[in-house]
Parts: structure tokens; C-alpha cells; sequence
């Protein structure tokens, strides 16, 4: 079991990475090209110079996959390794592959909804692989440690030149619908990576610690943790109750609290991912 348990799971990374990756190309073919919708990435590129040029979109994608993958091996190091090289050439092998299908819809609302669905579901599966389909991603990362601005700027800046150009090259509205898509992947992603399941995490300060603490154990019932910690403006000791609940437990909370100390001061946070007693186990 020791030798065959490592050799599965690495098996099943690469199934994933393969799959996430054919659901990309396959949305792309069949909503987001047709639609002519370039909602970022390298996908988005090749949206705009088959829309300019009639160039092939999978051979674009190659040649632009292929040099940012050997640039983030100089730049970055073999982080990724062979899955991300699997997904990097894997995706414009089935783009060309099915660049003859049917468009499931030539309504671009429709196109840049649902196909920016389906690349967040692809992306998501992929990343659940511990990979990366490689493109703008590994340009953002390099451009992240060079230029010494956050991941999430880097990416911004990128996904939002290609939005731009989607705008310039079509119209304002193909930029709108650009941006529509590119919101959908990136909610699908969180959505693959931490579930439909939200909770919210409570920091609770009140007067009447003690009986808040027993009415949640009790009438919930969920967990609290005490923390410790000083007043800004009175430099006094004060207890801080934390509390996380699901979605459907957190009107019940507040009601709790309330009816304690109508007074208390409540900080409330969403928890996208919570493992443990009572919630998922990791």
C-alpha cells in the first residue's frame, strides 16, 4: 500500500489535469470562440488573432504556451513540473480537435456566462491536480517577482490589457462580455476549489461573555473560542469570543447575541473553507 497509494494519487493529479484541461478547450470552442468572447489568458489572445488574422486558435495557443512554460522554468524554477507541461500542450491539442463542433449558442450574454463557467470548472479540476495549464498565469508570475507587484495586480493587469484589446478589436459590448466571462471562471474556480458550502466566522465583544458563550454552546450548538486582547482606546483587557457557523446557523447567532447584549460588538467575516470538528474533514 506504501508503494501503490503515492503512484495512484499521481495518476489520478495527471487524470485530473487532463480532464480540467479538455473542459477548458472544449468551452472555449464552443461558447466563448463562436461568441467571440476573449476573456483573458491565452485563450483570449487566440479569440483576437483568429478574429484579426484567421490565424488556427490551438496553434496560437501552442505558440504562446510553449515559450511562457520554458520562460517560467528559466524564471521561476520547474515549480509545476510535467503536469503543467501536460496541461500546457494537452489544452491546444483538444482545441484543435474539436474546432469543428457546433457552437452551443451564438447568444454572446449566453457564451460569456456559461463558457467562463465552464473554463472556471476546467481550471478548477486542474488546480485540484496541483497544476496549472500554464499561460498568462506563468507570465503573471514572473512579472510578480520582477516587478515586485502583488500576484493579484500582476494578473489584473494582464487579463485586463487582453479585455482592452477584446474592446478595441470588436466593440465595447464584446469587451463587456469579455469581463462577464472572466468574472464567471474565476467564481467557478472558487467554487471547484472550496465548495458551494459558506460559513461565517463571528468575533464577538461584549459585556456578558459568559452568558453569550453558554446560550452558542447550547442553543446552536457550535464551538467558541475565548481570545485575549486590549482595548485601542482604554488599553484594558477585554475577552474577544470567536465563533464560526454554517450560513443557515448564522441568523440563530445573531439572534442569540442580541438577545444577551443588544450592545455587543460583532465582527462578522465569510469562511470559505473550514476544517475540523463539526465542519469538513480535511
Amino acid at each position: 500500500m506504501n508503494v501503490s497509494n503515492p503512484t495512484i494519487q499521481k495518476v489520478t493529479e495527471y487524470v485530473l489535469v487532463l480532464l480540467g484541461s479538455a473542459l477548458v478547450a472544449i468551452s472555449f470552442n464552443v461558447l466563448l470562440l463562436p461568441n467571440r468572447v476573449a476573456s483573458g489568458g491565452v485563450s483570449g489572445i487566440s479569440t483576437i488573432l483568429d478574429a484579426l488574422f484567421g490565424w488556427e486558435p490551438a496553434f496560437v495557443q501552442w505558440a504562446l504556451n510553449i515559450p511562457l512554460f520554458i520562460a517560467g522554468v528559466i524564471f521561476l524554477g520547474f515549480q509545476y513540473g510535467f503536469k503543467t507541461l501536460a496541461g500546457t500542450l494537452f489544452l491546444p491539442l483538444v482545441v484543435y480537435l474539436t474546432n469543428d463542433w457546433e457552437p452551443f449558442t451564438l447568444n454572446p450574454l449566453l457564451g460569456a456566462l456559461f463558457g467562463g463557467i465552464g473554463v472556471g470548472l476546467g481550471l478548477g479540476i486542474v488546480f485540484l491536480g496541483h497544476a496549472s495549464t500554464g499561460g498568462t498565469d506563468l507570465a503573471a508570475q514572473i512579472l510578480h517577482k520582477y516587478a515586485g507587484l502583488s500576484l493579484g495586480t500582476c494578473v489584473a493587469i494582464i487579463d485586463g490589457l487582453i479585455v482592452l484589446s477584446a474592446a478595441i478589436v470588436f466593440d465595447i459590448e464584446g469587451g463587456l462580455y469579455a469581463l462577464i466571462g472572466l468574472y464567471a471562471t474565476s467564481k467557478t474556480i472558487d467554487v471547484v476549489q472550496t465548495g458551494w458550502k459558506r460559513s461565517k466566522m463571528a468575533l464577538i465583544i461584549t459585556d456578558y461573555e459568559q452568558q453569550v458563550r453558554e446560550g452558542v454552546l447550547h442553543k446552536i450548538p457550535r464551538g467558541v473560542t475565548k481570545l485575549q486582547a486590549y482595548g485601542g482606546y482604554t488599553d484594558q483587557s477585554k475577552s474577544v469570543l470567536m465563533c464560526v457557523v454554517d450560513q443557515t446557523e448564522f441568523p440563530k447567532l445573531m439572534d442569540i447575541v442580541k438577545s444577551i447584549d443588544a450592545r455587543a460588538f460583532v465582527v462578522v467575516m465569510d469562511a470559505s473553507e473550514v476544517l475540523g470538528e463539526g465542519f469538513k474533514r480535511s
